[in-house]
Formats: structure tokens, C-alpha cells, sequence
């Protein structure tokens, strides 16, 4: 079930200047975890932008827990890539 939630997490040069964004919408990963790190409750942040759900703030937090089990910046950029490619696949 969580890698099906990671097919929530896009990534297109046209929105967001290519940074990872939720379903192609123009909210970033990083807002979503900026939010929760400020200590917004889930509800909060679902009030807040209706466009959003709840599988959509736990993608970003499972994409933030993929990205920091990463050991090198390169390795971020294959990983990045490689699951867009994956994405694209399906």
C-alpha cells in the first residue's frame, strides 16, 4: 500500500519548477511537510486546502522518509529519477 501512495508524488518541469508536488496539483512535498513540521494536525491542513487528502500528506511523509534513508545527494537524483520513470511506466 505505500508505494501506491508514492504514485500521489509528481514531478513536472512545468509545475512547481519540477519539484516533487502532490497529483500534479501545485502543492510541493516540502509545504506539506513544512505544515506538519509547524505542528499542523492532519484535519488542519485538509481544511485548509480542500484540494488535498489524507493519502496525500501520509505520500509526502513516506517520499521524506525514502529521501532520508538516502546516503548520498547522487544518490537522491537516481532515486528521484527512477521513480518518475517507474511513475511514467504505469
Amino acid at each position: 500500500m505505500k508505494e501506491n501512495l508514492l504514485e500521489r508524488i509528481t514531478s513536472s518541469p512545468e509545475i512547481c519548477h519540477g519539484q516533487p508536488c502532490i497529483r500534479g496539483l501545485r502543492y510541493p512535498v516540502t509545504l506539506i511537510l513544512d505544515l506538519l513540521g509547524s505542528g499542523m494536525a492532519y484535519g488542519d491542513i485538509l481544511d485548509d486546502y480542500p484540494d488535498l487528502e489524507r493519502d496525500d500528506i501520509l505520500a509526502s511523509i513516506i517520499y521524506a522518509a525514502k529521501l532520508g534513508r538516502v546516503k548520498s545527494i547522487e544518490m537522491v537524483m537516481v532515486w528521484s529519477s527512477l521513480l518518475m520513470l517507474n511513475l511514467l511506466k504505469n
